[in-house]
């Protein structure tokens, strides 16, 4: 009888501790990256330092909205050539979750000229919109603490125009945050553009 109660009890710590395992391997797996990460760094008064070597992350996606369809001035002129950070990519991957740090950054380009109404132009591969100058940047940030009052993420322009700002300023909710609530997929992302993301 004792050697069963022994067994029993083994038995029991042997699940415990796989749910505890468990659930520590998901949690370090949030909190870990097997990439490098790249933290976002904030200047004394709050504002963005320009990512570096932003260009080097994974690409996620282009949604184009040329100014010749909005206007003549799209909000975000033209190209968003869209960017996230290698190590939340990594957790992201790993979690379905977009891990406390991600940086997303959406670098700007313009079309090339418009040979036609609509903006677009004729180019050997057809007719249709082709990059052309860079024009700015746009940066999101999660920090669930920081940024508490926009859902976790903060929002920064880094100039609609080249060169880029070395800092960039948050922006308030209704310049950014509020559309991200409204329209976004997932956790404040534009996951239904992207499809490395949209899983």
């Amino acid at each position: 009888m004792k050697m069963l109660i022994s067994l029993s009890t083994a038995a029991l710590l042997v699940g415990c501790n796989s749910s505890l395992d468990a659930k520590g391997s998901a949690k370090s797996a949030e909190l870990t990256s097997s990439v490098a990460r790249y933290l976002p760094e904030f200047t004394d008064s709050g504002d963005l330092i320009l990512p570096k070597n932003f260009e080097r992350w994974i690409y996620v996606g282009s949604p184009l909205t040329p100014n010749a369809l909005n206007g003549g001035k799209a909000n975000f002129p033209e190209f968003h050539n869209v960017y996230i950070e290698p190590g939340a990519y990594d957790i992201y991957l790993k979690t379905g979750v977009f891990p406390e740090g991600t940086i997303m950054f959406k670098e700007l380009q313009l079309t090339l000229p418009q040979q036609h109404p609509d903006g677009s132009r004729d180019e050997p591969s057809g007719r249709g919109y082709f990059p052309g100058k860079l024009n700015g940047a746009d940066v999101s940030v999660k920090d669930s603490k920081r940024f508490a009052a926009t859902h976790g993420w903060g929002y920064f322009n880094f100039n609609h125009s080249e060169p880029k700002a070395a800092t960039g300023k948050l922006k308030t909710a209704a310049e950014c945050a509020d559309c991200h609530t409204a329209n976004a997929k997932k956790d404040m992302v534009w996951t239904q553009f992207y499809p490395r993301l949209d899983k």
